[in-house]
């Protein structure tokens, strides 16, 4: 299956917190979207790797994408390695993604700024026709853009996903496990409090305000943002 837009993240539910309301926007759109997560998300203090599994499969059912894997990498002793890299170069040969989204740059949790290079090198290296992989063709996207994440970041790019946030939290909160529950005996984490949700309206509200609509997503990226007419960026 060819994808339009192929989004990598450290963990599940990172695409759900930073990016979802763009996936389903693009998807209403006609475009095919699939997920790609690094690992299980088996070091999170809360829940384990079959729970954070059923939850990622809810999550995907709301959101209506085309695909999702796990590539069950170690969560927190992931590696930029030749095999870890040809792992994640063979995805992106196998979809094909015009485009792809991955983590934040530099964030709290360290295997964010970890994934974002990984994806960032990966997808270089993808379109290299001497590097063979299972006989895929080289592949490179047109273009990978980072989804801000906890971090205050200045957004090179906002989608505006007003029309689309509520069915985000829905696709957030299917991560139980994870999120404000008020029956939960598990400890407290730094994303389990109502705060949190909190923070995660108040700045997608801030990200809409910045191009004059109620909620947006942002996304910085290390190319330059082209295009053959400004009106495509109204």
């Amino acid at each position: 299956m060819k994808l339009d837009i192929l989004c990598f993240a450290a963990h599940p539910d990172d695409v759900e917190l930073a990016c979802s309301g763009t996936i389903l926007r693009q998807i209403n759109l006609g475009y095919k979207v699939g997920i790609i997560d690094l690992t299980q998300g088996e070091l999170g203090t809360r829940g384990n790797a079959e729970i954070r599994a059923k939850e990622a499969d809810t999550s995907s059912k709301i959101l209506g994408i085309h695909l999702r894997e796990n590539l069950k990498l170690a969560d927190g002793f992931f590696r930029n390695d030749t095999e870890t890299l040809k792992k994640i170069i063979e995805k992106i040969r196998c979809y094909q993604p015009e485009i792809i989204l991955c983590n934040a740059e530099n964030d709290r949790h360290i295997d964010h700024g970890k994934a974002a290079n990984l994806i960032e090198e990966a997808g270089f290296l993808s379109g290299l026709q001497k590097i063979e992989i299972n006989g895929l063709q080289a592949w490179r996207a047109k273009q990978i853009y980072h989804y801000i994440q906890d971090r205050i970041t200045k957004p090179d790019l906002v989608v505006d996903i007003s029309d689309y946030y509520e069915k985000k939290m829905q696709a957030v909160m299917a991560y139980s496990s994870q999120f404000y529950n008020p029956e939960s005996n598990e400890p407290t984490t730094a994303i389990s409090s109502k705060d949190f949700l909190e923070f995660l309206n108040g700045r997608a509200l801030e990200f809409g305000r910045l191009i004059g609509k109620k909620y947006g997503e942002g996304f910085t990226c290390r190319r330059s943002i082209g295009t053959s007419n400004l009106m495509d960026l109204i």
